[in-house]
Order: structure tokens, then C-alpha cells, then sequence
């Protein structure tokens, strides 16, 4: 071990780095089969730790790339053989949890779901979810600005944190612990490192917000004939219901009848027919009352002509069969090999002629190897594809993805609604931000890591 390595593990302690074959071992980045390649893999503990770690890179030009629950799909952690994997994976303590306040102060390396299970035992609910809840570092969520299932309702993770801790690229910490809704003394210093990727500061601590555990809970997959009835069935849907509407998962027949092939895995509700199918979600207050309520309004769509089939989930278990169709990322992976993940957002009345348009192209460009599905979290205006035409070739990769983010401009959309930019993205970062954008952009980064050492590369050069 260099010099360099011997001063981090007097700093993290042995054990602390890892070097060689224990790096190799891991997974680069989740959907890729290849070994992480990096100088070292770096495990602190606490805050201070991270601090010193970072104050000697900096010295020495150190590169560093900070490492969650390694969950990304745009390469926004993948490392070179020269760089340092600073990894949260020791960082997963949760301090406190405010019962009186509705807040929970905890380490950036902390997976979501136990994040979610430490509300739950407090009587609380934490909002932000995703499919990924088991692997995912809450940390990781927030630099992503990650968002999830009920982006509707509550906002995505931005909304979700009232205070941050995090370390700059020069050792500096910045402790903006806030633990209150309202406090604007100033600027708020914690959106320098939400959604910017370990560009700006590596987050080491998080004040969340905690929301009131509700108690009824209503489920439904409905079919719909025309996505003209969408848009519609969303605002009838957000009125009628009072504001409790939490998910609204919308998925193309491609999506739904590719998943639900395989009987022994799903037992789906509907048969193969619809063009769009759409996961429906309610939380209130009153199991009975809001039971009744969101029945009677999937009674009106149905009478009205907007959806043409409704499957209301009656216990615990149907719920969870019909989140398992629009969860089965699983059984697509493996379908859909090599795949390909777009995340992309746009005004949601232009989602089904832009989805057209994408799906046409690649399979005029590929008629043969092209498979692809489309679904999404169209409620608040997210769109996904998960698709492959057949080649791991860079070059074709590349194409696809010129396809998918130049059919979008038209629409002003966004070529990342929900999981960043890193490298994979980086080049079609001017498709949706302009010039002076993206000066500010780097005018940030000059100031706050002059040396560039943090997360090099990643969201733009």
C-alpha cells in the first residue's frame, strides 16, 4: 500500500480500505457485469473521517468518487483505475428520530427501506420510495435528487430533507443541520449538494421529514382504451379525491404484456388487450369512508368512458400483486438483454406521440434485434423505456440514445427526469439546459472544487 493509502487507513482505521481483488469483487454499477476499477475503496465512519479523508486528496490532487448504495443507472459512481471509491457502506447509523418535530436525523449510508422501517416504528411514514429501497443509501437518493412512486403527493427527495451535512472537496464541512419546515435566513446551502452528484460535496448526514402514518389505503389497476383518456382521468382523479392521491403508474401494453407472459410469476387481472394500463393509489384518513369514495370514482370513470376495466386491490396481498407487475424491472432485465434504461420527462399530453415517435424510430433502425417497453411515473410527467436492440456496441448504444433525447426536444422535456446525469447522460446535458445554464453550472464547480477532484467527469466536462 502507497502513502497515500497508509494516511486514509490511519484515518478510517484497519479494515477500513480495501485494495486489489476485494475492489474487483464488486459490481461497477448496478445492470453492468463489470468489476469495480478503482486505486481504493475508502470506508469511513463519521463526518470527521470524511473530512480528513478529503483534506488529504485535495492536498495531492486525489480524485474521489463518493459511493452509496450503488443503485445508479448513468454511471454517476463509476471509477477509473486512479480514482478513490469513497463508499458510505459504514455510514448507516440513524441518530434520532423527533416524534415531537417529524424529523429523523441520520448517516448518508443508511438504505432507504430502513429509513422507511424506522418511521413505521416511530408512527411516522417517510415519502420518498422506489423500487430499489433495499439497496439504495438514502445519501445516494438525495445527491440524485431521486424520485419515486409518490412524486404526485409529496415532491421528490429535495422535498423530503430539511437539513444536510456535507464535506467539500478541500476537507471543509458545511453542517446546515436544519430541522425546521420553515427557515429562510439566508441562502439554503443543503440545494448545493441535492441532485448534484457528489460534484459539489459529499453528503454525510441528513435532517429528513417525517410525515403522519395514514391509515386507509386504496389500490386499483384500471384499463384504458385511448391515452386521450389519461390526462383527464389524472385530474378527475386529483379532484374527486381530495388531494390523496399518491401514485398514478401508468403502463403501455408493451410493458404490461411483456411482464405478465409468465403466469407463474404475476397473475394479472386484465388479459392482453388494452393499450394503457394505469396503477391508481389513494392514502387517507378513514379506511371506510375513502374506501367508498375512491370506489365510487373509478364507478364514474368507468360509466364515463375513461377507463374500460377497473381491478380495485381488496387486501394487503392484491395490493402488492399489482405493484409487482409495474416492480418486475427484475424479469425485464432479463428479457431485455443487453438492456437499456431511459428516464426522461415531458408535458404529460405529449408523452404518448413522443413514446410513438422513439418507439418508431428504433424500430425502423433495428426491425429485427428492437424490443422495447414504455411505462412510467406519468402523473407527475415521467417517462421510462427499458429496451435493447440486441448489440452492446457503444456505437449503437450511442444511437439509441441520440433517438430517444432528440424526440424529445420538441417537447421541451427533460433527458433526466429522476436519476441524473452522470457520464451516460453528460453529452445531452444541452438538450435540456442552455448555455448559460450550464456556465453557471461549471461556475459552481470552479468555486467549490477548484481542483476537481470530486466526481470527475460526471454531469458535464
Amino acid at each position: 500500500m502507497d502513502e497515500l493509502l497508509d494516511d486514509l487507513e490511519a484515518i478510517v482505521g484497519s479494515g477500513g480500505v480495501l485494495t486489489g481483488a476485494d475492489v474487483a469483487a464488486r459490481p461497477a454499477a448496478w445492470l453492468r457485469g463489470d468489476p469495480t476499477v478503482a486505486r481504493a475503496i475508502v470506508r469511513p465512519r463519521t463526518t470527521e473521517e470524511v473530512s480528513r479523508i478529503l483534506s488529504r486528496c485535495h492536498a495531492l490532487g486525489q480524485t474521489v468518487v463518493a459511493l452509496g448504495g450503488n443503485t445508479n443507472l448513468v454511471d454517476a459512481t463509476l471509477t477509473g483505475a486512479d480514482d478513490i471509491l469513497l463508499s458510505m457502506e459504514r455510514m448507516t447509523a440513524i441518530e434520532s428520530v423527533d416524534t415531537v418535530g417529524a424529523t429523523m436525523t441520520v448517516q448518508a449510508g443508511v438504505p432507504l427501506a430502513r429509513v422507511h422501517e424506522a418511521a413505521n416504528e416511530a408512527g411516522f411514514a417517510f415519502t420518498l420510495d422506489f423500487g430499489a429501497r433495499g439497496s439504495a443509501a438514502i445519501g445516494g437518493a438525495i445527491s440524485t435528487n431521486a424520485g419515486g412512486n409518490a412524486v404526485i403527493r409529496y415532491g421528490m427527495a429535495r422535498e423530503q430533507v430539511l437539513g444536510l451535512e456535507a464535506v467539500l472537496a478541500d476537507g471543509t464541512v458545511v453542517s446546515s443541520m436544519n430541522r425546521m419546515l420553515k427557515n429562510n435566513a439566508g441562502y439554503d446551502l443543503k440545494q448545493l449538494f441535492i441532485g448534484t452528484e457528489g460534484t459539489l460535496g459529499i453528503i454525510t448526514r441528513a435532517v429528513l421529514r417525517l410525515r403522519p402514518t395514514l391509515n386507509s389505503l386504496s389500490s386499483a389497476l384500471v384499463a384504458v382504451e385511448r391515452y386521450e383518456s389519461i390526462p383527464p382521468l389524472l385530474n378527475g382523479l386529483g379532484a374527486s379525491l381530495g388531494g390523496s392521491l399518491s401514485a398514478f403508474e401508468v403502463l403501455w401494453a408493451d410493458f404490461y404484456d411483456t411482464v405478465t407472459a409468465d403466469r407463474e410469476r404475476h397473475n394479472p387481472p386484465f388479459e392482453p388487450g388494452y393499450p394503457f394500463y394505469v396503477l391508481i393509489e389513494s392514502r387517507g384518513g378513514d379506511q371506510a369512508s375513502d374506501a367508498a369514495r375512491f370506489e365510487a370514482v373509478l364507478a364514474d370513470a368507468l360509466e364515463s368512458g375513461l377507463i374500460a376495466d377497473a381491478a380495485i386491490a381488496g387486501s394487503g396481498a392484491q395490493r402488492q400483486a399489482l405493484w409487482a407487475i409495474r416492480d418486475d424491472i427484475d424479469r425485464l432485465v432479463e428479457l431485455l438483454d443487453p438492456i437499456m434504461a431511459f428516464d426522461v420527462s415531458l408535458p404529460i399530453g405529449d408523452a404518448e406521440t413522443y413514446a410513438a415517435g422513439v418507439n418508431r424510430r428504433l424500430a425502423e433502425r433495428w426491425p429485427d434485434t428492437f424490443r422495447g417497453t414504455t411505462f412510467g411515473h406519468l402523473g407527475d410527467g415521467n417517462l421510462h423505456f427499458l429496451l435493447t436492440v440486441g448489440s452492446e456496441d457503444k456505437a449503437e448504444q450511442h444511437a439509441v440514445m441520440d433517438i430517444v433525447y432528440e424526440e424529445l426536444r420538441p417537447y421541451g422535456g427533460s433527458i433526466s427526469a429522476e436519476h441524473g446525469i452522470g457520464l451516460e447522460k453528460r453529452d445531452y446535458l444541452g438538450h435540456s439546459r442552455s448555455d448559460s445554464e450550464i456556465a453557471l453550472m461549471k461556475t459552481l464547480k470552479a468555486a467549490l472544487d477548484p481542483n476537481g477532484i470530486l466526481n470527475p467527469g460526471k454531469v458535464f466536462v
